[in-house]
């Protein structure tokens, strides 16, 4: 606890009463110069791709108004002072990193040559994202995805073809092209290897790969292995990532807090006796290391940074302060990649963590007054919680739905993934060293991987689902900061907050859902594939496109609604391919223009110029226009152009860009 905090809580503490003079939340200078940062980057994003929404201002409101007490000269400046300052640093290196996104050459026809620096091995072919680039000889930025023709393509390979590039778009929804740096794209190319980079930890992934194919008989038990070390899951089965997911277990496959700090603890341990304090440096060099491996993720930077404040602390004999090291390592991530900040890993990785900094103490300490609860317990199990509470947000925003298994699963995996991790890892080690021998190193480690995949063959696919949070997301952040321990408020006055923004975040999550008046139109989708919801109060309906895919749509209706729709409209010149996904949904119809040849028996099919859903009129066009008729408003549906009204267009280019209508009026909510 730092030195300030603990002087407030004396202070606090003397007599019946709290100094109302103390602060409500301490002065961290990394904490405001990260939240500078963060919010000068989400601002300009919001701005240039997306428009501003009154909600986005909530949580700035309601976090820095009671952080600004007690109102001081020195204290207010210092805090505008750090928020500002890194508020525009945090500024121009998001403006700097779009402004090269979309710079570079255009589409067309060219010889491309660069490096593999990911590669995921399919049937056939392999995905793969190249850097070091060159288009007909000339260095550009950036990087390029696609997927080439060989199953033998590896990381730090150089290769060369000739092909069309696209340019990868920035839009509304700003998608992984953008936060990864990927510029530009092609389809599936024959390539020619040149050469290989002499970079060991560019190639040591694919070198990893061929060893725990070879040493694992090329199973499921090799793809889970090759993700738990890389955090590399897309070569996973499809249906064992599904269950990872909505088993709330997937981030053991994403490189972060957990697996660094279980590497710099298990060096530590190592060393110590050697080296005492010292046992830091190679604690910290092993974890630099195996972040490189790893291809310096946001979450494994993050642990990084952490771990290494840690041990240099904890080497100096000063006391480790989580928050800070946590606001540090944001500060240092929004600099030098400010698009990280859309990502998912980044947001959940801070997540988890700011809510362990919030909850985790308050939580220990109340769990410990039970009777007979060990105190290991009871710390473990406040951790739980704390992530799961603050991390339920971000989610819901950022995959539509919340596990309701992940907190009993953490609860059994977190503490035995130690042994599976570090057992793999060296297994794998030696394996390398010896690959002549890896079927039999590897033993242990296969083993273990069963195990996991005989867990993951129960069904977990019951999870919450089928609503956004909208603003609500904003009051649930910013009431788990202000009913923290972190913000000081007396007893009373905290009751009474918590039962305000539980009446607030209901309104919220109500008004977000549930058309009051008229109906809503929600538009999905990147340009390519679409999607539109439309809602009244007794109404589901969903337009596609002939395009999207079963996953896509299962994003779209997750965020949405997850009982039955009442229809399903295909909006494609290509009908077959919609007819055939539609088919597979919980819907009472599916409705395209033209009568065509399905062999669907087990789903109601409607064909026609014009059809009725309760109330609302569909009436095509052609066979990639609809319109809708409903309250006096016309909504003409053309995915291949853009979504609009006569006097109103809804563009595309948001991910749930949400419309009401009513009585001849429609508005961007």
């Amino acid at each position: 606890m730092p030195e300030e905090e603990r002087s407030n809580r004396r202070v606090g503490r003397v007599g019946s009463k709290r100094d109302n003079r103390l602060p409500r939340i301490n002065f961290r200078v990394f904490l405001f110069c990260a939240l500078g940062t963060v919010f000068s980057v989400f601002f300009y994003l919001r701005i240039r791709f997306g428009g501003l929404v009154p909600s986005d201002f909530l949580f700035l409101l309601l976090f820095f108004v009671p952080a600004l007490f007690p109102f001081s000269g020195k204290r207010m400046l210092a805090l505008f002072l750090c928020v500002l300052l890194f508020g525009a640093l945090g500024l121009g290196s998001i403006h700097l990193y779009t402004e090269r996104f979309l710079g570079g050459k255009e589409e067309g026809d060219y010889a491309v040559s660069g490096m593999v620096c990911s590669f995921t091995v399919h049937n056939g072919y392999s995905e793969v994202i190249l850097t070091d680039l060159s288009f007909d000889g000339e260095p550009v930025g950036g990087k390029l995805g696609g997927q080439i023709e060989s199953e033998e393509v590896r990381a730090g390979d150089i290769v060369l073809f000739e092909t069309h590039v696209v340019r990868c778009e920035v839009g509304e929804r700003n998608d992984s092209f953008f936060y990864n740096d990927i510029r530009y794209r092609v389809g599936t190319v024959a390539y020619q290897k040149t050469g290989q980079t002499k970079n060991p930890f560019v190639l040591l992934p694919g070198r990893l790969y061929d060893v725990l194919r070879k040493g694992m008989g090329g199973g499921a038990e090799a793809d889970v292995a090759f993700a738990l070390l890389t955090g590399n899951s897309h070569g996973m089965d499809r249906g064992l990532s599904d269950t990872v997911r909505t088993g709330g277990v997937a981030h053991i496959f994403a490189v972060s807090g957990l697996h660094i700090g279980i590497l710099f603890a298990a060096v530590l341990f190592l060393f110590r006796p050697l080296l005492g304090r010292k046992a830091v440096i190679p604690a910290v060099a092993l974890a630099f290391a195996y972040t490189a491996l790893c291809g310096f993720t946001v979450s494994s930077v993050r642990a990084l940074v952490m771990c290494t404040v840690l041990g240099s602390y904890r080497a100096i004999g000063r006391k480790y302060d989580f928050l800070q090291s946590i606001s540090l390592a944001a500060l240092l991530l929004l600099l030098f990649a400010p698009a990280d900040f859309l990502s998912p890993g980044f947001r959940l990785s801070f997540g988890a963590c700011i809510g362990l900094a919030l909850f985790s103490g308050s939580l220990s300490r109340l769990l410990g007054k039970i009777p007979h609860m060990p105190r290991f317990l009871s710390g473990y199990l406040s951790a739980a919680v704390s992530v799961a509470v603050f991390s339920f947000p971000i989610l819901m925003e950022c995959f539509g739905y919340v596990s309701l298994w992940g907190l009993l699963l953490n609860l059994f995996l977190i503490p035995v993934l130690p042994v599976f991790f570090l057992t793999l890892l060296l297994c794998a080690a030696a394996a390398l060293c010896i690959p002549a021998a890896a079927g039999v190193l590897l033993f242990p480690a296969e083993t273990l991987m069963s195990l996991f995949l005989l867990l993951m063959s129960a069904d977990f696919s019951f999870v919450l689902k089928g609503f956004t949070l909208g603003a609500g997301a904003a009051v649930w952040i910013a009431g788990c900061v202000l009913l923290s321990e972190r913000f000081r408020m007396r007893v009373p006055l905290r009751i009474a907050a918590a039962c305000l923004f539980a009446a607030v975040f209901s309104l919220a999550v109500l008004f977000e859902n549930v058309p009051l008046a008229g109906g809503t139109v929600r538009v999905f989708g990147d340009g390519d594939h679409m999607a539109a919801v439309i809602e009244t109060r007794s109404v589901h309906v969903l337009v596609i496109d002939g395009e999207i895919n079963a996953r896509e749509i299962g994003d779209v209706l997750c965020r949405t609604h997850a009982g039955k729709l009442d229809a399903v409209f295909v909006v494609s010149d290509d009908e077959s391919d919609g007819l055939s996904r539609a088919a597979k949904l919980d819907t009472a119809a599916v409705c395209a223009k033209d009568e065509i040849p399905t062999g669907l028996t087990d789903t109601p099919l409607v064909f026609g110029e014009e059809t009725e859903v309760g109330g609302l009129v569909f009436r095509y066009l052609s066979r990639s226009v609809l319109t809708l008729f409903a309250e006096g408003v016309a909504i003409t549906i053309d995915f291949e152009n853009s979504f609009q009204t006569e006097d109103f267009s809804l563009k595309p280019w948001s991910w749930g860009l949400k419309f009401s209508f009513e009585h001849g009026i429609i508005k961007e909510l």
